[in-house]
């Protein structure tokens, strides 16, 4: 057969980490999940690497890793993300490269990306050389194999970039088919022009380089992309499939080998479209079921297949911009729709970002030349670190590029080079995408650009900050609360600045609520408590004590003495310095102790105003994730005190409220709205308490009927949703257990009461493998009169039907 499909997903997520934590805050926008990364990852993400293939009654009857059998990209950022925080949906990506590569004649589905989705073109030469090193060295990591593609990001393009991923060994990329000029056949002189996307997309192309090497390009095609991503082709599987299949030529049939292909960002495959990833999977079953083609991907289709055709590219293009790169840097006309405002901006925020590059291009040299060799080969191998920050593989790199360095002086080479790092994330495409510079994505660049200015003034004296906004005060806002770039910094970006003095804030308001252990970890910091001492009388605390503090990242150091105050609910006044000597902070501390324990608070405050002079915080300087927990704290008995008073009213005209019900008198709204929350409470409470039990959970149902009140289905969704898995992954410690599948298949059954829209697919994947383990040997033994196997295969089957998910 000489007819191969490849399906390429781009999945990618502007990085989110705070610059100063190297963490993703919590982010409102994306409830109920804890950020935009991690409801990604549940919608798009964790669902491609176990997606449903369903039978025609609309049953789960195979569950498969779609990433083995596509070609794919990851961003760098995303995947060190997903890591720590997705570490199976991870696993289970780089476990389909290795998969893949059994299937696709030794060649593995990943290839590699540009390290930080900076736009190519509109780089200087050594932030594209180091981009290409970053992006290799990440996959290898990850993937243990080199990379034979890289995917360039929005497709931007020019030849410089092309060249210098071809001198690191990058075979082929892919892009879009209106970037391609003229081609011809290799061995022929005559060009043809393709402008305008007249390219033939169904084979492979050689493009020479202008040093004289060569790299190889697929062009993908460009009408069934643009709508799988924006014309619906993901509401049917057979329907994409016979789309893809309609693009071969019936010309050529099997005369010669044609391969179409697509490329996409993979978020369409679940996230765009709710759903997506089953789409896909039954798109590339149906395909493969019915030898309508072959599935390959483009590192093994490139080996069987050699480009015979030669192209010329169109310089300074992407597959996202009709102007070729201009929305990275002018006001050309490409927005997300909103009619009457203007992106002049994007065109001063480059002129910032690129000021900026080159004067922290000046202070890098001159104090990275004062410790190593070579300041620009130290940039390029510094990935090293990034994936691996353990005091000895630092301390390895220290070894290959310094000489003999102190302490002191090795924290400020990773200074050096963090300043460099947030330089290179600063140029993040995201941040000129959209419309208007206040927007997160804009704020998001701002702060790396004010990372690395942070870190120039403490390396060198020298404040960028300055012009830098005066750059930005021509770049005009759209929403006039923000006027202008300058003013988007100052309200959005310079609040997030922290130092090592901020840290200790935290830290010191954070033991008021919390026991703090004497070695404790603050996102990329290692606090050392050296005294903590708190008093407590009444509703009021006081903690007062000592620490140390250290920076994981750039190992700078920083000791500190701290006082803070707890009024009661909110109000909370904190004193935080770098301490003197020791004997100073007893004698204060002491004094302060004393004060509070006499219930003497305008002393204390007077006694901390004196010792911490202006340097006074409170609960909005902690940091959000754990601001968000103190609250929660705070508001706990206030709450607590409300569902108490609301229970009695409850109880007490509980027997009137019956009556009322049974001589089918209307409840006064307020006693509806009471008994809507109890029950709401009672079933939420139960569904997340460990002593669960499911005939409680039938009675509460029954008393949600009863009084027709309206059920927070959001909230109670979750609780259940949680319940459901915690019990599947009870099962699946314990998978012959009957009475686990009973109490599963019991709940589902009474939940179905409800009408929830309940997300079931942690469920499902692991009932779908224990059947695969289990069930066929159950149903052996069933068949043979044991009975507990069939009573096994009964609870089983019944779960299954719950689930939506049959064995076969």
């Amino acid at each position: 057969m000489n007819r191969y499909i490849c399906i390429h997903g781009h999945f990618y997520q502007p990085p989110r980490e705070n610059p100063w934590l190297e963490e993703v805050e919590m982010q409102d926008s994306a409830y109920p999940y804890h950020d935009w990364n991690e409801r990604i990852t549940a919608e798009c993400y964790a669902p491609n690497a176990a997606s449903r293939i369903l039978d025609s009654e609309k049953r789960i009857v195979d569950i498969v890793n779609n990433y083995a059998k596509i070609s794919f990209n990851f961003g760098p950022t995303l995947l060190s993300w997903m890591q720590v925080h997705a570490p199976r949906t991870y696993q289970a990506i780089i476990d389909a490269d290795r998969e893949s590569q059994k299937r696709f004649s030794g060649h593995g589905c990943a290839i590699a990306q540009v390290y930080n989705h900076m736009i190519m073109p509109l780089a200087g030469s050594r932030d594209k050389r180091t981009q290409v090193i970053w992006g290799i060295a990440d996959f290898e990591h990850r993937f243990e194999r080199k990379p034979e593609g890289m995917w360039v990001p929005e497709t931007a393009v020019d030849l410089e970039t092309l060249d210098i991923m071809a001198e690191h060994g990058i075979k082929f990329t892919i892009l879009a088919p209106h970037q391609a000029k003229r081609v011809k056949k290799i061995d022929e002189k005559n060009w043809k022009n393709v402008t305008g996307g007249r390219i033939d997309p169904k084979v492979p192309y050689l493009c020479r380089l202008p040093s004289g090497r060569i790299i190889n390009i697929f062009f993908y095609d460009g009408p069934i992309s643009h709508d799988i991503a924006f014309g619906g082709l993901l509401s049917n599987g057979e329907a994409f499939a016979r789309r893809l299949l309609g693009a071969f030529s019936q010309e050529v049939q099997d005369r010669q080998p044609q391969l179409v292909h697509i490329a996409t960002d993979g978020e369409s495959y679940g996230h765009h479209h709710r759903f997506g990833d089953m789409t896909l999977a039954y798109c590339l079953y149906y395909i493969e079921s019915n030898k309508l083609a072959e599935i390959t991907i483009y590192g093994e289709y490139l080996e069987k297949h050699p480009p015979v055709h030669e192209v010329e590219i169109i310089e300074n293009t992407s597959w996202s911009c009709a102007h070729g790169i201009e929305r990275w840097r002018s006001n050309c006309g490409c927005n997300a729709g909103h009619p009457g405002w203007s992106q002049e901006w994007r065109h001063v925020l480059r002129e910032a970002m690129d000021w900026l590059r080159e004067s922290l291009k000046q202070i890098y040299e001159k104090e990275m030349s004062q410790f190593v060799k070579d300041p620009w080969q130290a940039r390029n191998d510094y990935i090293q670190v990034i994936l691996d920050r353990s005091s000895q593989n630092v301390e390895r790199f220290f070894s290959n590029h310094a000489g003999k360095l102190s302490k002191e002086e090795k924290a400020v080479v990773l200074r050096l080079l963090e300043m460099q790092r947030h330089a290179m994330l600063m140029y993040t495409s995201c941040g000129w995408f959209f419309d208007e510079n206040s927007g997160i994505e804009t704020q998001q660049v701002m702060q790396y650009a004010a990372r690395a200015i942070q870190l120039a003034r403490n390396l060198s004296s020298v404040d960028l900050e300055p012009y830098y906004l005066r750059i930005l005060e021509r770049a005009a806002s759209n929403i006039q609360e923000f006027k202008n770039g300058a003013k988007v910094y100052e309200m959005l970006v310079k609040p997030a600045i922290i130092d090592l003095l901020g840290v200790g804030v935290h830290y010191a308001v954070f033991s008021l609520f919390e026991e703090c252990p004497q070695t404790f970890k603050i996102y990329c910091y290692t606090v050392r408590g050296d005294a903590c001492d708190m008093s407590v009388a009444g509703k009021q605390r006081l903690a007062t004590g000592m620490a140390r503090l250290v920076s994981d990242i750039t190992w700078e150091e920083s000791a500190i003495s701290f006082a803070v105050l707890h009024l009661g609910d909110h109000n909370v006044i904190g004193g935080v310095h770098e301490h003197g000597t020791d004997e100073d902070f007893v004698n204060i501390n002491q004094k302060i102790k004393d004060a509070f324990m006499k219930s003497d608070v305008p002393e204390v405050i007077s006694l901390m105003d004196k010792y911490f002079g202006t340097h006074n915080y409170s609960l909005r300087h902690l940091f959000r994730d754990e601001q968000r927990k103190i609250l929660d704290q705070i508001l706990r008995s206030a709450i607590e005190d409300t569902e108490n008073s609301l229970r009695q009213i409850y109880g007490y005209y509980y027997p009137v409220m019956n009556f009322m019900n049974d001589v089918h008198v209307p409840l006064p709204g307020i006693l509806t709205s009471i008994a809507g929350f109890i029950q709401n409470t009672d079933i939420r409470q139960l569904l997340e308490s460990e002593d669960f039990d499911p005939g409680r959970l039938q009675k509460l149902i029954e008393e949600v009927k009863r009084w027709h009140v309206d059920l927070d289905k959001g909230t109670i969704c979750l609780a259940a949703g949680r319940k459901i898995n915690s019990l599947m992954e009870e099962l699946s410690r314990s998978p012959a257990d009957a009475s686990l599948l009973e109490t599963a298949r019991i709940t589902l059954e009474i939940l179905g009461a409800l009408s929830l829209k309940l997300n079931l697919w942690e469920a499902q994947n692991i009932y779908f493998s224990i059947g695969k383990q289990l069930y066929n040997d159950m149903l052996d033994r069933a068949e043979k009169g044991e009975p507990d196997s069939k009573r096994w295969v009964e609870h089983f089957n019944g779960l299954g039907y719950h689930l939506g998910v049959r064995i076969k």
